[in-house]
């Protein structure tokens, strides 16, 4: 396969489209996507965004790039190469289908209630005891930062005392630049704050229009930073990590490499919080040990 040196069909799709619109449209069944398609799709993306499909589990892959093929109203997926070959709007919209991790502000608000009454006093407690004094947070695929910013939100509100002992850091990582700026910016729609106490909105956010603007004493908590999960040389010394549903777009062995990823850069005693429909498996089980099942809460041997 020759990839094209430039694109000439980014008037082929619309500049506006709206990737998370999409996924709405159509995550039901893969498309039946050939071998020789699949691996021309595989190629561009490696090629020109860095992008390697063969660490995803292909169904989740062929479900995404079908909500794209959808989309532009191609017949087949060969139709869809074709096209993907000569737009270069298509092929940044694909790569936003295929990263696009959508959340709110406390998603999942037991695993926040946990995360608030046990797992920071804890962590807190537990850095007091050391000389270094510092409490590190990473949020792993932050997407536009409802999650990271909801942890900055929790520290802010319920251990300010604390904050003024302790050196705090937030980073949040993704591997979408574009996404990352998005995450910096903290402007969201109303659909994003489903879970947010209206005192909380009143103290933290300023609404202007049909949209909330995060204050900045909350945006200067959270450190956000471009970083791949399959290099683990980017992951970072934490204390608490959070990597919810993320782990169920790869396939086993990879998850297998980030866990021991995980538990490397874990403090001893430092926690992990996995998303509901994920779990430890294999050897990940001999790394950390059980906190709360339900909500999917484990702690570093």
């Amino acid at each position: 396969m020759t990839l094209p040196s430039a694109f000439n069909g980014a008037d082929l799709v619309k500049p506006d489209a709206n990737p998370k619109e999409d996924i709405d449209l159509a995550e039901d069944t893969p498309l039946d996507i050939s071998p020789e398609s699949f691996g021309t799709i595989g190629k561009v993306l490696k090629s020109l965004k860095g992008f390697n499909l063969d660490c995803y589990k292909d169904k989740c892959i062929k479900r995404r790039i079908g909500i794209r093929v959808r989309a532009t109203h191609c017949k087949t997926a060969e139709d869809y190469c074709d096209l993907l070959l000569g737009s270069e709007v298509e092929l940044e919209l694909l790569y936003k289908v295929l990263t696009i991790h959508v959340s709110q502000f406390f998603r999942n608000p037991l695993t926040f209630r946990k995360i608030k009454e046990e797992i920071i006093p804890q962590l807190i407690q537990q850095c007091k005891n050391r000389d270094h004094r510092e409490l590190r947070l990473w949020s792993v695929g932050c997407a536009s930062g409802e999650e990271p910013y909801s942890l900055a939100i929790i520290l802010k509100e319920h251990f300010q005392e604390d904050l003024q002992d302790l050196n705090v850091s937030i980073l949040a990582t993704d591997v979408d630049a574009d996404t990352l700026q998005a995450a910096r910016a903290g402007v969201y729609g109303e659909d994003r704050m489903a879970e947010v106490p209206d005192p909380v909105k009143t103290r933290y956010f300023k609404q202007v229009g049909s949209k909330y603007h995060l204050l900045p004493d909350i945006k200067e908590m959270v450190t956000f930073r471009q970083s791949d999960l399959f290099d683990p040389s980017s992951y970072a010394v934490s204390d608490l990590i959070l990597c919810r549903n993320v782990l169920i777009y790869f396939e086993r062995s990879q998850q297998q490499k980030i866990m021991a990823g995980f538990a490397t850069v874990l403090e001893q005693g430092g926690f992990l919080v996995l998303g509901k429909s994920e779990t430890l498996f294999g050897p990940s089980r001999e790394l950390f040990n059980t906190v709360c099942p339900i909500e999917r809460i484990y702690r570093a041997v």
